[in-house]
């Protein structure tokens, strides 16, 4: 009959370890009984949710087909708005690559510009053209009575169209 007692108190010391560790108490003695792994995994933590954490799950789940249909709308509408963007920035970039070489082609002609202009001016030998103009053609310096300075009233040039 002892026997009997023990087996029952220690059947009896094991069913309350195991309900204790169901309520993750701490079990003393050396009859811990191990865990259930696929049990615990199997189990998902039950969290309190409030009311409007509820209702936004069950509307996340439950789409209506207006709404699907808005939202590819609005998916196809950033498609084509992002395709016209990148569109127009490839095209900004083409343009500013054009504009680029069509200004380093104005900075080329206009020094090949002024490299001639200081070459014929290089050429040009002024004593020789006032020898020219003296010598063969009778020109000659002005003389005194030949000078009339006038004054302008504005800041306007001034022509001359008759000889007094």
């Amino acid at each position: 009959m002892a026997q009997t007692r023990r087996v029952s108190a220690v059947s009896a010391r094991r069913e309350m370890n195991r309900t204790a560790f169901e309520r993750n108490a701490y079990v003393y003695g050396s009859a811990v009984p191990k865990q259930d792994i696929r049990r615990v995994l199997e189990e998902e933590p039950r969290k309190k949710l409030s009311h409007e954490t509820r209702k936004n799950r069950e509307k996340a789940h439950h789409m209506s087909f207006g709404y699907v249909v808005f939202l590819m709308a609005a998916l196809c509408a950033a498609g084509i708005v992002l395709i016209n963007y990148l569109q127009m920035q490839a095209d900004l970039t083409n343009r500013i690559k054009h504009v680029t070489k069509l200004e380093n082609q104005l900075i080329a002609l206009q020094n090949a510009n002024d490299e001639e202009y200081n070459r014929i001016e290089s050429s040009v030998d002024l004593e020789e053209i006032k020898r020219i103009a003296i010598g063969e053609l009778g020109m000659t310096y002005a003389k005194e009575g030949q000078i009339i300075n006038y004054e302008s009233v504005g800041m306007d040039y001034m022509r001359k169209v008759a000889q007094e």
